[in-house]
């Protein structure tokens, strides 16, 4: 018997702060089955944290931790040279803000993604990688530590032991080297539905292949800041039922 298809789909939440609003949160988790949530540093705060795990409790969405740099101004997306053991510190700060929230609701952490320029500085340096994925495994070594696809961050989370996801990003080109192409080029950010989609179902069929390695993916990100986000994610949700691939969360 061929087993079928499996993907998780999953998306950054919990991004808004005191009275600013940012994404579609509730309309994004009919269509997701893994919450990353923001824990205070990039984006949210104690009050969208615990809001963001009700809301994900009442989906059936699964619970991941989603920190980054100390940047509210600039949304963790500016890179910040902190050294390993801060940025450990600050990563077991974070996933242990949330847990607190989690444990409150009933629920349990599934997962970590780092976020932002945090996310893409774990990808290809190995310190900051290292410095991750001890701090996951030290926290809780049943986590699930996501990073891109094929990167430093998902073979160094492998060898301290912890479980890894690959991710794949319907919505933004790649360079050929694996690495997501900065958002500033021109075609980084597909924004047609059908297009996404079709992105969607090519990654989970065929993975991608990097320096001659075909790797599968576990979970795909989908963007829910943009104006196109719950459309994206609609489309991409029929896309791949439509083909028989079961979205389901990740899991210990």
């Amino acid at each position: 018997m061929v087993r079928p298809l499996e993907i998780d789909l999953n998306c950054d939440l919990g991004e808004s702060f005191g009275r600013y609003e940012l994404g579609q949160d509730a309309a994004m988790m009919a269509f997701v089955s893994s919450a990353n949530v923001a824990c205070g540093f990039h984006a949210g705060d104690p009050d969208v944290m615990a809001r963001t795990v009700a809301l994900a409790k009442e989906h059936g969405v699964a619970l991941g931790a989603h920190p980054g740099f100390p940047d509210l101004q600039g949304f963790g997306r500016r890179l910040m040279l902190l050294a390993p053991k801060e940025i450990a510190n600050a990563v077991c700060y974070q996933i242990g803000a949330l847990d607190a929230f989690a444990h409150v609701a009933g629920m349990e952490l599934i997962h970590v993604k780092p976020h932002g320029a945090l996310y893409n500085l774990a990808a290809k340096d190995a310190a900051v990688a290292e410095a991750i994925a001890q701090a996951v495994f030290a926290y809780d070594p049943r986590l699930i530590l996501v990073g891109l696809a094929g990167s430093e961050l998902i073979r160094i989370g492998k060898e301290a032991g912890c479980p890894v996801a690959n991710e794949g990003f319907p919505d933004r080109a790649y360079l050929a080297n694996g690495q997501l192409m900065p958002r500033g080029q021109s075609g980084a950010v597909i924004t047609a539905p059908e297009k996404v989609a079709d992105n969607a179902l090519r990654l989970v069929e065929e993975g991608m292949t990097i320096d001659g390695e075909k790797i599968r993916m576990d979970t795909l990100c989908l963007h829910g800041d943009n104006s196109h986000a719950v459309d994206n994610a609609r489309a991409v949700r029929q896309r791949l039922e439509a083909a028989g691939v079961e979205v389901c969360p990740l899991h210990y």
